[in-house]
């Protein structure tokens, strides 16, 4: 009998946990133990109920272009529980000196894709605008040496859209700053957009015509969510992983190699296994690994975290009335705001609140402002509203609130981050049977996360002998 242990119950753990639990229910000879040092599964995917609105304390969807959150959801019975954005009314404004502009239509992702829009746009000055004419015609640049973003950005299209645009998308994704993101880890394609067609712009037209339309000719919405709210993926999952399997309040301390063997010690307790998955923080996989290499377990703490504070606000009908059209809106770090990024959800997510509130959910922390988790509730919430009533002029009193903190949540993706991993996988494969999984190597969003979970149980499994098929999945 084989023994595989899962360190982390988030969505990565789960979903290893979940390719661990197939292979024993078709008969592999193995045996699967979850470590989890919280009481409950499912890391930030957190779901609660209030006032008739569905509150999400961490993430609220999922990109959809992305298959693989959406594709473990069909397998586990919850294809009929997804729902995709209200894009009918998308629009996302970028707050400039206290007043909201909107994105104008044909970016993508800080890339013009239409000229005519951008052209009459306040959000950019003459002078960036004429950049964005010229950068059509720039020629194929052979790929160098990685970059950040906002190098990148700046090289096509000026200060000012690093600034307005590419500095505060990113910051509502990873918590960090253009300045200091891997163009080649945090946006890959730009690179190979900028490699083949030069022009960012041409590149992108070009990917879009690639892009799958769904039946009847629409697009696909751009974000995809549960009906039941996100944790219900996880809960999912929870129900068909075997609950002997599951160590609630089992942190673990140390990993080492004995014999042919890993020891792992949680609390006064030590168990031996085949192979362990490490589906922990890349930080706490390298404190946990350090007895057994001291150098992977610098290279897994070099990678860095941020943290992030995420406040729901409910409010009335009269308010719901009385905010802008569309999803919400972002704050460029030189506005000097506390304030990331607002979403009004009952517009993105209309099903999360009834016609008679508005849910806004609200983000602070990042790079910019790690103090942040410091700052008890009523610090947080009065801050909030002081800056939503200089924004949109929000002056009534919530009706509810809900504030949420996440340390150490979003794995940043520095310069160099690409080869620190081919490092790590290097040093990997100097110890049978060990595997990672998680959002700190090669994608921060949920479906990242799942694939990372489904890849590590393939290889742990493959070093016992009990080697499966690796799935045909979309890219």
């Amino acid at each position: 009998m084989k023994r595989i242990a899962v360190v982390g119950g988030g969505i990565s753990g789960l979903t290893a946990a979940f390719a661990l639990e197939k292979q024993r229910q078709a008969g592999a000879p193995l045996e699967y133990v979850v470590f989890e040092s919280s009481r409950r599964l499912g890391g930030v995917l957190l779901t609660e109920q209030v006032d008739g609105c569905q509150i999400e304390a961490g993430p609220d969807s999922f990109l959809t272009e992305k298959p693989w959150a959406s594709d473990l959801c069909r397998e586990i019975g919850l294809e009929e529980q997804l729902v995709g954005s209200n894009d009918a009314d998308r629009k996302t404004y970028i707050v400039v000196k206290n007043k909201l502009i909107v994105i104008p239509d044909g970016l993508m992702f800080m890339v013009p894709t239409k000229i005519m829009p951008t052209v009459f746009s306040s959000l950019f000055s003459l002078r960036t605008k004429l950049r964005m004419a010229r950068e059509w015609f720039l020629p194929p640049a052979p790929g160098g040496e990685d970059e950040t973003v906002a190098s990148l950005v700046e090289r096509h299209y000026g200060a000012e859209m690093v600034d307005r645009l590419a500095d505060p998308l990113l910051s509502g994704v990873y918590g960090g700053a253009a300045s200091q993101l891997s163009v080649r880890a945090v946006l890959p394609r730009f690179a190979e957009m900028e490699a083949k067609h030069g022009s960012l712009g041409r590149g992108m037209i070009s990917a879009r015509r690639g892009l799958p339309r769904v039946a009847g000719g629409g697009a696909r919405p751009l974000f995809t969510s549960l009906s039941g709210g996100m944790q219900q993926m996880a809960d999912g999952l929870a129900t068909r992983i075997a609950p002997a399997s599951i160590h609630f309040g089992s942190p673990v301390e140390s990993l080492h190699r004995k014999a042919d063997r890993w020891s792992i010690r949680s609390g006064t307790e030590e168990n031996f296994f085949d192979a362990v998955i490490l589906a922990a923080p890349a930080v706490a996989a390298g404190q946990i690994l350090k007895a057994a290499s001291s150098s992977l377990a610098s290279e897994l703490s070099g990678i860095q975290y941020t943290s992030s504070v995420t406040v729901n606000l409910g409010y009335g009908r009269e308010i719901r009335a009385a905010l802008p059209p569309g999803f919400g809106f972002l704050v460029p770090r030189n506005e000097g705001r506390h304030l990331m990024a607002v979403t009004f959800v009952h517009t993105k997510f209309p099903h999360r609140a009834p016609e008679n509130r508005a849910l806004l959910r609200c983000f602070i922390g990042g790079s910019k402002n790690e103090g942040a988790l410091q700052r008890v509730d009523r610090e947080i919430i009065s801050l909030v509203r002081a800056e939503l009533r200089e924004i949109v002029g929000l002056t009534a009193e919530p009706l509810f609130t809900r504030v949420y903190r996440w340390p150490g949540a979003m794995a940043q993706y520095g310069v160099g981050h690409l080869e620190r991993l081919e490092r790590i996988e290097n040093l990997v494969n100097e110890f049978p049977g060990l595997a990672l999984a998680g959002n700190g190597y090669r994608g921060i969003g949920v479906p990242d996360c799942v694939r990372s979970g489904s890849e590590a149980a393939r290889r742990a499994l493959a070093s016992v002998g009990l080697a499966v098929e690796k799935p045909q999945m979309a890219s």
